[in-house]
């Protein structure tokens, strides 16, 4: 029996804007969003027309290629921050553009998914922006008003606990006014890999070298560490400090460390489309500092109250 073709979006369904000069690109990303995420998708042809299309049809978020002509992706990139900041923008990344979507995750854009894994890792990267943001939105207008907030946590070995942490992290950052929902959004995507590194790499010892045959093999040596000793006695600790000026977190694992001296620049160009470099290369995109200690088992973190929250 011939497979059914697949149901059209919802009429509801959130609307992503994707901006790449390729027709044939647009189709297969087109395809992407509509029969694996069930989202609407409308296309622009270079920057300039999405910067149009954003005014006319308030997507929920941009997916945009990095070289197209008229207007890269940074230059777009900038222009959503400065007019738009509610909509986060997600890049496409490929051969060539590897230093450009640096520039452009540190000028405002949320993730980035590679070219040449968007079949597998679009949805997914999507899904966890828009849920980030659409929490913190409906949190943005009502929570406001503190001048202080310290927190500490210990955490187990269970990757489902970092989610509901870093939502509790985006509220307060919002709530003492240091940046706006994608600000808020870009943080929270820092923490959760610097969170996700102290459980995998640093408490039970799995290696990101795993991910590079795929997930499978990482994630089945971490759900059997989770209950083997030594793994299963450590614990994630985590310690927040905000005011009105910065934020600063502390985690620190309870692994063996590791040599911080050999850790890669993750903005060279062979690593941005490797599994290993990304959680590094968010981390310090979307944070004004990122600081490990001697040992490896900690690291701190500080995000600096955005200009445009200042101005307000």
């Amino acid at each position: 029996m011939a497979d059914l073709p697949a149901a059209p979006p919802a009429p509801d369904a959130p609307l992503i804007l994707v901006a790449d000069d390729s027709l044939l690109e647009q189709r297969y990303v087109a395809r992407i969003l509509e029969q694996q995420g069930g989202w609407r998708a409308v296309f622009a042809r270079n920057g300039e027309e999405a910067l149009a299309l954003l005014a006319k049809t308030q997507p929920a978020l941009l997916l945009t290629d990095m070289n197209m002509p008229r207007m890269d992706g940074l230059t777009l990139v900038e222009k959503v921050r400065e007019k738009h900041p509610h909509v986060p923008v997600v890049l496409m990344t490929g051969s060539g553009s590897e230093r450009l979507a640096v520039a452009a995750l540190k000028a405002g854009a949320a993730d980035y998914v590679a070219k040449q894994a968007l079949s597998h890792d679009l949805i997914s990267v999507l899904d966890r922006v828009l849920s980030a943001g659409q929490a913190a939105l409906r949190r943005y207008e009502v929570l406001r008003g503190m001048t202080r907030r310290s927190s500490q946590y210990v955490l187990e070995n269970d990757p489902t606990l970092v989610p509901p942490l870093v939502a509790q992290f985006r509220e307060d950052l919002i709530e003492m006014g240091l940046c706006d929902v994608t600000g808020a959004t870009r943080a929270g995507i820092a923490l959760e890999e610097a969170l996700l590194n102290a459980v995998y790499h640093g408490n039970l010892e799995v290696s990101s070298e795993l991910r590079e045959g795929g997930d499978s093999a990482f994630h089945k040596l971490a759900a059997e560490r989770r209950f083997q000793s030594p793994y299963a006695e450590r614990r994630v600790r985590v310690a927040a400090r905000l005011t009105s000026a910065q934020a600063t977190f502390v985690v620190l694992d309870q692994g063996p460390g590791f040599d911080v001296s050999k850790l890669p620049d993750p903005t060279e160009d062979i690593f941005i489309e490797r599994a290993s470099g990304r959680g590094i290369l968010l981390m310090r995109a979307f944070m004004d500092e990122v600081r490990y200690s001697a040992t490896g088992n900690r690291v701190t973190m500080v995000k600096r109250r955005d200009r445009a929250s200042s101005d307000e």
